[in-house]
C-alpha cells in the first residue's frame, strides 16, 4: 500500500510540509509506504475547459499537472496539502486540483483521501471545504481524525510546536492506514466494489 501527498505550498519545507510529514510519520509506523509530490515555484495555468484531455487523461499544458497525473495511478491513497491564502487555498494549489481532477479524475475513485491545511491563524475550515469537493465529486471515501485536519504556524518550526495540530496529522495518518488495510481485508474476503451507472448529466433548465 502507497500513499502520495501532494504538497500544495510554494515553501518545500514550510508549514504545509510539517503538516504532511507527521502524517507520513504515521503512515509508515502502519506499513504504510509514502512519498511526496510538491507542486514546486513554476507558475500552474488553470483549466481553460478545452476538453482536450478527453481520452487521453493527461492536459494539453504539460507541466506538474502532468507529471502528477504519470504517476498517481500507482498510488492507493492520497493527501492533499495546502496553505492558507485569504481564506482559501493558494491560487496554484486550486489550477492543480481543477486540472488534475478534470482530466484523470478515474485515478482517484474508490481511493481513500484526505485535505489538509496549514495556516498561521484563520481560513482552515473553508480550505479545507475547498480541497474535500474534489474527493466528494470522484468517489473518494474521506479520511477524518479527531479534529479538523489542520495546523498553524508561520514556518515549519513552530506548526511542528502546534501540539493539537500535530497530534491531529498522527492520527489521520493512522486513520488512512486503517481504512486503507480494511480496503484491503475487503478485496481479500471478496467483497465487489460498488456497482456504477451511466453517468446522467442535467442543467436544471426545463
Amino acid at each position: 500500500m502507497k500513499v502520495l501527498l501532494v504538497n500544495g505550498s510554494m515553501h518545500e519545507h514550510g508549514t504545509t510540509f510539517a503538516a504532511l510529514k507527521e502524517v507520513s510519520g504515521a503512515l509508515n509506523e502502519c506499513g504504510v509506504e509514502t512519498d511526496f509530490f510538491w507542486i514546486g515555484t513554476e507558475p500552474i495555468a488553470g483549466c481553460s475547459g478545452c476538453a482536450g484531455c478527453r481520452g487521453t487523461h493527461r492536459c494539453v499544458i504539460h507541466d506538474r499537472v502532468n507529471e502528477f497525473c504519470d504517476v498517481c495511478e500507482q498510488y492507493d491513497g492520497f493527501v492533499f496539502g495546502s496553505p492558507v491564502h485569504y481564506a482559501a487555498m493558494s491560487g496554484a494549489m486550486s489550477a492543480f486540483m481543477d486540472r488534475v481532477f478534470y482530466c484523470n479524475g478515474r485515478s482517484f475513485r474508490y481511493k481513500p483521501g484526505a485535505a489538509v491545511a496549514a495556516a498561521r491563524r484563520g481560513g482552515t475550515t473553508a480550505t479545507l471545504d475547498e480541497l474535500n469537493k474534489y474527493m466528494t465529486i470522484s468517489g473518494m471515501p474521506l479520511v477524518s481524525s479527531q479534529y479538523w485536519n489542520m495546523v498553524h504556524g508561520s514556518n515549519g518550526t513552530q506548526a511542528q510546536e502546534d501540539a493539537e495540530g500535530m497530534q491531529t496529522m498522527r492520527v489521520l495518518g493512522r486513520n488512512m492506514a486503517w481504512l486503507l488495510k480494511c480496503i484491503e481485508a475487503g478485496k481479500a474476503a471478496g467483497v465487489p466494489m460498488p456497482e456504477t451507472e451511466s453517468r446522467i448529466y442535467t442543467n436544471f433548465i426545463r
